[in-house]
């Protein structure tokens, strides 16, 4: 979970997610559908089925117990480099060095290496570096000190470095160049891609479909749409996107919300239209449901869906009450 999350954003979540998995043969156990819920909002889901994936390998290979060799944990599922060094060394006391983006911007500035930070040659310089000073005893300390040094001493921004107990032979102090290193190449401009999502309503339920669990937001559900095309409106783009999609024909409604979303390398703007079905029902060959919108907290949907949710319970709500008022007219 604190890989690509920062601490004070999993302690609830890693808290939760041990009270409703508390051990490896109960995650094992459970199903993808339940991991996802339970790790819904965290983000990088892929995270989280790899980590299913894994205690499955685990049980399945290894009769329940974690591999302590390197190259045997190393091939379990969503374990890299920085994992495999950072379990083993806390977890089983083996001198493997971390090297995460605290640990980078530190031995950088210590020692006075002005490479790009973003290319993996100075990963590995910087790995090789702290595989020769790491200490056989305790380990997982010496790890867990300089991540912890570079989150809240040597800041990316105004370091303190008077608080920092590498000043004395920290070359980047010695030679003021602190502000200047560690060199990071710039990023290409973040992509904006404009959405066009359907919230297709029938007789009280909404359509949702579950995404494929391979590639992004995988095993998630959603409502269908996608991307809209240059030039296109975000109202004809859900009327092409659910005919492409799903083989039907749909009326937008109403625009229900614009919703904006940021993910790692790229935003979104979501254009959430309600849209009636016309004919006949979608295709079956992603898992999908009709469901209430009290049903949807059960499901597992990406960030940026919860962020209309309400919109949609409420448009929902107010055409129930709608309904029932016509109802009572014509009785």
């Amino acid at each position: 979970m604190l890989q690509q999350t920062q601490v004070a954003t999993v302690m609830p979540y890693y808290r939760q997610f041990l009270k409703r998995f508390p051990t490896m043969t109960k995650l094992a156990a459970a199903t993808l559908q339940d991991v996802l819920k339970a790790w819904e909002g965290l983000g990088y889901y892929a995270r989280a089925r790899n980590l299913w994936r894994a205690t499955r390998q685990v049980q399945q290979n290894f009769h329940g117990r974690i591999p302590r060799r390197y190259d045997e944990f190393r091939k379990l599922p969503g374990v890299g480099d920085y994992i495999a060094a950072a379990v083993l060394s806390i977890g089983d006391e083996q001198p493997l060095p971390v090297v995460d983006g605290n640990v980078l911007r530190v031995v950088c500035r210590w020692q006075g290496i002005a490479d790009d930070i973003l290319q993996a040659s100075t990963k590995k310089k910087v790995r090789s570096f702290l595989s020769k000073i790491i200490p056989v005893r305790y380990p997982g300390r010496f790890n867990e000190a300089l991540m912890e040094l570079g989150a809240i001493v040597c800041l990316p921004r105004e370091p303190l470095c008077g608080q920092c107990p590498l000043r004395p032979g920290c070359f980047a102090f010695r030679h003021g160049r602190s502000d200047l290193l560690p060199l990071k190449s710039k990023r290409a401009p973040v992509p904006v891609y404009r959405v066009a999502l359907a919230a297709i309503v029938r007789a009280r339920k909404v359509f949702i479909q579950q995404r494929p669990e391979k590639g992004h937001l995988g095993g998630l559900w959603e409502f269908p749409g996608g991307k809209c095309e240059p030039g296109e409106t975000p109202g004809h783009a859900v009327v092409r996107e659910c005919r492409e999609e799903l083989g039907v024909e749909v009326e937008a409604l109403v625009k229900l919300a614009v919703v904006r979303h940021a993910y790692s390398h790229f935003k979104i703007v979501l254009h959430v239209f309600v849209c009636r079905l016309h004919g006949s029902l979608p295709r079956t060959a992603p898992a999908n449901a009709w469901v209430r919108t009290d049903e949807i907290s059960a499901f597992p949907f990406p960030a940026a869906n919860h962020k209309f949710l309400p919109q949609l319970k409420e448009f929902m709500k107010k055409a129930r009450s709608e309904q029932s008022e016509k109802k009572t007219i014509r009785d």
